[in-house]
């Protein structure tokens, strides 16, 4: 019986937890009965009572895998670092307690994966959220990914089932600040998605306000493209260009129309502040190639995330 392990980060989610765990079991007694669950929920250090819920679940049963993490790492790293503990013949690697992304969903992208595809992702086309936050949402994903060095398609987050090689391998990445969804993108071009609507959260409080978005924004950005260093390249470069030309503006005035031109020494300054100007950029933005470069290879710190305590399961050391 292939086994599918589930990745599921918490944090204060004490109105969820049991109904999320339920629904799961059902979809696997129910739609999925040639199939074994290991669902692995990772706690990080919640301080409303997540805990108790968490580890009365577990004492009834053994396949709940819990990690406790020894501080709020985030959903990225929290997540990324349970990987370490899956033994599934494929895997979810980010399924929210608060069932945004519908879980009913895990059927078909099963369904796709024992048609022979290694990655099965969910694509967020559409979503229960007001107007600014769909429309910003949706100009992120189009701007990642047409910027990114690699194929990351659009509306595609985290919620996603991947084949165990494919996971392995993604544990050979030791990123300080994992973006996964492009990991998985550089591990295989054996996909297919979708499509489903992201729901509005029914109980509980969303822990993502606008600082983190922004800060997953950012980090998802850079993490596989260099498009907004070179922008300062080029208008460093441009800047410098046109006020090379600009200088041959005076010139002519001088010789050729000296009733329009101005007092003496201010385009040689307009023209020396604008050209240094554009040389900083330039010089400053092939230096931020440097620094993205170095970037690429020191982001590997060796121990991302401290668990506190297991239960149910160990670390996979296959």
């Amino acid at each position: 019986m292939k086994k599918i392990s589930i990745i599921a980060p918490c944090y204060n989610e004490k109105d969820n937890i049991q109904i999320f765990y339920e629904k799961i079991k059902k979809i696997f007694e129910n739609d999925l009965k040639n199939y074994s669950l290991e669902l692995i929920i990772v706690d990080n250090n919640s301080t409303d009572g997540s805990i108790d819920i968490l580890k009365n679940i577990s004492k009834s049963d053994k396949d709940l895998k819990i990690i406790l993490n020894k501080m709020n790492y985030g959903l990225w790293k929290s997540t990324f670092n349970a990987i370490n503990y899956a033994k599934g013949d494929a895997l979810i690697p980010m399924l929210p307690i608060d069932m945004q992304d519908p879980p009913e969903l895990i059927v078909d992208f099963i369904k796709e994966w024992e048609n022979g595809f290694e990655v099965v992702y969910g694509i967020k086309k559409e979503r229960n959220e007001n107007f600014f936050l769909k429309s910003s949402r949706n100009i992120y994903y189009k701007l990642v990914s047409k910027i990114s060095d690699i194929d990351i398609p659009p509306y595609v987050g985290e919620f996603q089932l991947i084949d165990k090689k494919i996971y392995k391998e993604l544990l050979n990445f030791d990123d300080y600040y994992p973006y996964t969804r492009g990991l998985i993108s550089t591990l295989s071009t054996n996909k297919i998605g979708i499509n489903y609507t992201w729901q509005k959260r029914t109980k509980g409080k969303s822990k993502m306000n606008l600082f983190k978005m922004f800060d997953v924004g950012i980090n998802g950005i850079i993490s596989f493209s260099n498009f907004p260093i070179r922008i300062f390249s080029i208008f460093g470069f441009i800047l410098a260009i046109g006020s090379f030309l600009y200088m041959f503006i005076p010139i002519f005035t001088y010789f050729f129309l000296p009733e329009r031109n101005v007092g003496a020494g201010i385009s040689t300054i307009i023209v020396a502040i604008f050209f240094f100007s554009g040389v900083q950029l330039l010089f400053l933005g092939i230096v931020g190639e440097y620094i993205a470069a170095i970037h690429r290879q020191v982001r590997k710190p060796k121990k991302n995330v401290i668990v506190k305590e297991l239960i149910n399961c160990d670390k996979d050391q296959d």
